[in-house]
């Protein structure tokens, strides 16, 4: 069965074009890889579109990765590749409200749990960084959320590392400042 499988085994099959593989890795990452497109792009179709067309050209570049333990790394370096070229392309987005994928726990006795409190305050942050001017937003996405180093992030969106600093820094404290009111409460 292939949900045993480590991602090395998968890497392997899916090189010598085991289609089941293939499905094996897309359902473990295909989630994951949706949510970085969709934090840069902002549109659910067109970061499905990305998503897609980041996993076909991580299958038919296979021979190229030479780490399979890497894989996961990879695969989000052409999501994230593949997102911000599409939307320097592209400058015309629509506002998208983010999904709702932040649920609701309960603890046994059917209470709402500080869980609850601690999903509105990030779903907020998340929607602030949203409403922050493309390059901020960018970079906050790339840093905070996808890990990116300085230098990746200046590779990525083509800056200077003093630029990508500089830029990071600022994007930072202007969230800081729309995040204020969290802080009184």
């Amino acid at each position: 069965m292939l949900t045993n499988q480590n991602i090395e085994q998968l890497i392997l099959l899916c090189k010598s074009g085991n289609q089941s593989a293939q499905l094996e890795v897309y359902n473990r990452y295909y989630k994951a890889m949706y949510n970085i497109a969709y934090r840069i792009i902002k549109d659910r179709f067109e970061a499905e579109d990305i998503m897609q067309d980041s996993f076909l050209t991580a299958f038919t570049k296979l021979e190229s990765l030479k780490d399979a333990v890497t894989f996961g790394s990879w695969l989000k370096r052409i999501v994230t590749n593949n997102s911000i070229y599409h939307y320097k392309k592209n400058s015309k987005y629509e506002e998208v409200h983010l999904d709702d994928v932040l649920y609701k726990v309960e603890n046994n006795d059917g209470e709402t749990s500080d869980y609850e409190f601690t999903n509105i305050k990030a779903r907020e942050v998340l929607e602030t960084i949203k409403s922050l001017k493309d390059s901020y937003r960018v970079s906050l996405t790339l840093h905070l959320i996808e890990g990116y180093d300085y230098e990746e992030i200046s590779d990525i969106m083509n800056i200077s590392y003093a630029n990508c600093r500089t830029t990071i820094s600022r994007a930072k404290e202007n969230l800081r400042q729309k995040l204020q009111h969290l802080a009184e409460y």
